[in-house]
């Protein structure tokens, strides 16, 4: 790839182990200026940790780095600052009740006093030349999840780096701000600098890189041109076996009404409007896909249903076998669950809430099968036998089910979140950004099990990002715009265009189905 170019970096045979597990084997990696790499792999192939390695936040166990021709030693991030390396992670370093100018040269040695008007200054100059969308005096407290992610972009520009990794950078972005997010990466390339990418999205790297680097299992499969390949050959590459990408979706069989939302009003404790005057009814055996830009009001209503989320009036009834009603408002969430609700929501903090992260997989199997001296798992088997049965049928990564949750990557930290949930014999099952950050072939996984829920007369709620999947597995979709109901379309005969409009209040009043 590349003879005529000299790469910018050059890893060869890096090698990082974690106790007993090779997380990096002998990888060989070029980077080039001018170009956007795509780093593909599913969960634990080692991307995130050979990126540690070049940005600092590890240091490899064997091999060597070349940074324009030099051997280099990187021991920390300083380190790769020098060497104009700077990495945007997954998760967001910055100080909630700092300025975005502040948390930009915080721990940054300025000679002299500091001058904080210049880094304002200088902070537009970048956003100017970028076209980014940051006001220096703004409190992060105050921004979105995309302009914290620009926050930490400018952080690492204002350090002067040119070569920049960013962790799956799409994983909390709306489309919008997804392509806003893609022309700022192009503006970068075009201007020189060398830009990586990890992320799971085969559609994004078709759409944004140049070229696609494959790791399996730590080790290092391959590299193309991304105009030579497609998503059916990467996904292969990234598994090391034929996958197939299709998202069944049978027919319901009998649906009947299982949960019936009837005005359903939500107000944040601050007093904001989440929710206004929201219908709908939840069928047995059935998915109902939720679409919405982030913020609309997806998260309040499962947690209404789940018995999480206050509510200012409305009903949300629970429709038994035989027709009779129940009125879950007002019940707390352990006498909803026992009902046979369960909530399986990713958040965008996962360990903060749904998982313990010093606890290790089978008790927080155990935090789920604890009721009253009852287990509600499907055949009543133990915690550790369930951790188990999500490690090996989810693929999880980890050297065994007494590792604390927190030593996992995300992605695992996430299969072992939605296993624990989905093991669990719901009649209703709420499902939120179930496959955030999942590798393809976990989240076709997923897809698969939650599509069993649904063949065995489970209503499913299906709240996610990605609108072609929701187009291809849900059974109906409602959308939602600003915490009102859009309207309700089926998944079978609708189109991303059509949905697209309704999230954004052009496709008009829709007559409800």
């Amino acid at each position: 790839m590349n003879e005529a170019k000299t790469p910018a970096v050059q890893m060869r045979d890096i090698t990082k182990t974690f106790g007993s597990v090779v997380a990096n084997d002998k990888v060989w990696l070029d980077i080039y200026r001018g170009e956007i790499l795509s780093l593909l792999g599913e969960n634990g192939s080692g991307k995130t940790t050979l990126m540690n390695m070049l940005s600092g936040i590890y240091f490899p166990d064997a091999g060597q780095i070349i940074v324009d021709g030099k051997e280099v030693v990187i021991r920390s991030p300083r380190d790769a600052f020098d060497l104009g390396i700077g990495m945007i992670h997954q998760h967001f370093k910055l100080v909630d009740v700092l300025t975005a100018a502040e948390n930009i040269v915080l721990g940054l040695k300025e000679p002299g006093r500091l001058d904080l008007n210049a880094v304002e200054n200088r902070v537009r100059e970048i956003c100017e030349t970028y076209g980014f969308d940051v006001d220096p005096r703004q409190k992060i407290y105050d921004m979105s999840v995309s302009q914290k992610q620009t926050v930490e972009i400018v952080k690492v520009l204002y350090r002067g780096a040119d070569i920049l990794i960013l962790d799956e950078p799409t994983a909390v972005l709306t489309p919008q701000e997804t392509d806003k997010l893609f022309a700022v990466l192009r503006s970068m390339r075009d201007d020189g600098k060398a830009v990586v990418i990890i992320t799971h999205k085969m559609h994004e790297v078709e759409e944004l890189s140049d070229r696609v680097a494959v790791l399996r299992q730590g080790r290092f499969v391959g590299d193309m041109l991304t105009k030579n390949t497609n998503a059916q050959e990467m996904t292969n590459m990234m598994v090391g076996h034929a996958v197939t990408l299709n998202i069944n979706r049978p027919v319901p069989v009998d649906p009947r009404p299982r949960i019936e939302v009837k005005g359903l009003t939500v107000r944040s404790i601050e007093g904001v409007l989440k929710l206004e005057d929201v219908s709908f009814t939840a069928n047995s055996g059935e998915i109902l896909g939720v679409a919405g830009i982030s913020g609309c009001g997806q998260k309040e209503l499962l947690e209404s249903i789940a018995g999480l989320q206050p509510t200012e009036r409305g009903s949300i009834s629970y429709v038994n076998d035989d027709g009779s009603r129940e009125e879950l408002l007002g019940k707390d969430p352990l006498a909803i669950a026992e009902k046979g609700v369960s909530l399986s929501f990713v958040p965008e903090d996962r360990l903060g809430m749904g998982l313990v992260g010093s606890m290790d997989l089978t008790d927080n199997m155990m935090l789920r099968s604890y009721r009253r001296g009852r287990s509600p798992l499907v055949d009543r088997k133990s915690p550790r036998t369930l951790a188990e049965r999500v490690v090996s049928e989810l693929s999880v990564n980890t050297p065994g089910v007494s590792t604390p949750v927190r030593r996992l990557s995300g992605g695992n930290v996430q299969k072992v979140l939605v296993g624990r949930e989905i093991s669990t014999a719901p009649t209703v099952l709420l499902t939120a950004y179930a496959v955030r950050g999942l590798d393809i072939g976990a989240s076709y996984t997923i897809y698969d099990l939650i599509n069993q829920q649904k063949a065995a007369g489970v209503a499913v709620i299906y709240v996610g990002e990605d609108l072609d999947v929701l187009l291809e597995l849900s059974d109906r979709i409602l959308v939602l715009c600003g915490g009102r109901v859009s309207g309700i379309v089926d998944g079978r005969s609708t189109s991303k265009r059509e949905v697209g409009m309704m999230m954004t209040k052009l496709g008009g009043d829709r007559a409800h189905e």
